[in-house]
């Protein structure tokens, strides 16, 4: 089938990207989907760092590349082997599949699929297979989802059905910056109601990880990003305390789980020194592949500290996500809040620009905007 999408064609190119413009919206061919995957038609994709990472070279793959990771849509057609999704129904999308065979995914989330970091590196979908392709050229797929087009083929490992009353906007948000941020506090972090907990970094991940901190009614959550807007818009969410990365040491505020979510190896180290004696820093983002932090490893020694990586917010897509959408439901996630702005797929690139200044939290393609 003819489908309209969002192609990466080069990475790298100069900023400001509005100007150069590597993204293109292009006419596709989209092949059907295969015994284990499933068509979805697109409702709404949101836009992350890691699709900001492959467009500015921090995360090399392979291109041409349709873009798009964090997307909601209704199945339109199923695979031989899908029994339990029917056309219809709602599904957020996972960037990373799990085949529930190796041995990471034995680990309750806590490690990354072999088989699906292996795909998605290759820009296939789980199983190997390609379905997208320019004048007879293959096009790759982005972490099994490419989900800034009309259509996708993904694979049913892929895609975790939502009930009809989460929006569009919102269920594309849980199956990312939600999945990410939330993992980080529940699945990583594990703080207790009287625990301090601190967020560095307040993008769509950090903004996620704060409201969900909210909604498990932690005493005191503290909000660090440079930006004196985003802390604002901390407090409005709820956090107790909001600062300037600067302002930690110059105050001496600490707290025994810090968070970092803005995905640099300056973050890395701030949170790394807000973290009080005995407590965990859990880093959530994901920096430059060359990026070093200066650590003192007799800190970690002397100080009885730990450090946690945490993946898709060591995720079980399939487990998590439901429990997001009902937190929603029930008033305690204000995932809407997170939406900085709704846009249509032909402002892509300048979407990308917003992105790369900060400016955005969490911008949303609706699919029905253009």
């Amino acid at each position: 089938m003819k489908i309209t999408g969002a192609v990466l064609e080069e990475i790298g190119r100069s900023r400001p990207f509005a100007e150069s413009k590597p993204i293109s919206i292009a006419d596709l061919e989209l092949t059907g989907p295969g015994p284990t995957e499933i068509l979805v038609k697109l409702e709404a994709a949101g836009i992350c760092h890691s699709d900001l990472s492959v467009v500015d070279g921090n995360r090399v793959r392979p291109v041409p590349m349709l873009l798009g990771h964090e997307a909601a849509g209704r199945v339109v057609e199923v695979g031989a082997e899908v029994t339990d999704l029917a056309p219809g129904q709602r599904v957020v999308m996972s960037f990373l599949p799990r085949c529930e065979q190796c041995e990471n995914c034995a680990a309750d989330g806590r490690l990354p699929c072999t088989a699906g970091s292996k795909s998605n590196n290759e820009g296939t979908l789980l199983h190997g297979s390609r379905h997208l392709s320019r004048d007879g050229e293959p096009v790759h797929h982005h972490l099994g989802v490419s989900g800034f087009a009309s259509h996708a083929v993904v694979d049913r490992a892929s895609a975790v059905p939502v009930d009809d009353d989460i929006p569009a906007d919102i269920a594309a948000v849980l199956g990312c910056a939600v999945l990410t941020g939330g993992g980080a506090v529940l699945n990583a972090a594990k703080p207790r109601p009287e625990d301090s907990v601190m967020i560095v970094g307040l993008g769509g991940v950090g903004m996620a990880a704060l409201i969900t901190a909210v909604s498990q009614g932690i005493s005191r959550i503290i909000a660090v990003d440079t930006l004196p807007e985003k802390l604002e818009h901390a407090r409005r969410l709820g956090a107790h305390e909001a600062y300037t990365p600067q302002e930690l040491p110059e105050l001496g505020v600490k707290a025994r789980y810090v968070i970092e979510c803005a995905g640099s190896a300056r973050a890395f180290e701030t949170a790394f020194a807000a973290t009080a004696v005995g407590g965990t820093t859990v880093t959530a983002g994901l920096p430059a592949p060359d990026a070093l932090a200066h650590l003192s490893p007799l800190t970690i020694t002397a100080e009885a500290r730990t450090i946690v990586g945490s993946y898709l917010g060591s995720a079980v897509p399939a487990r998590d996500i439901p429990t997001y959408a009902r937190l929603w439901r029930e008033g305690k996630l204000p995932v809407e809040e997170l939406i900085t702005s709704r846009i249509s797929l032909s402002g892509i690139n300048e979407a990308m620009d917003q992105l790369a200044d900060g400016k955005a939290v969490r911008q949303v393609i609706l699919f029905d905007a253009d």
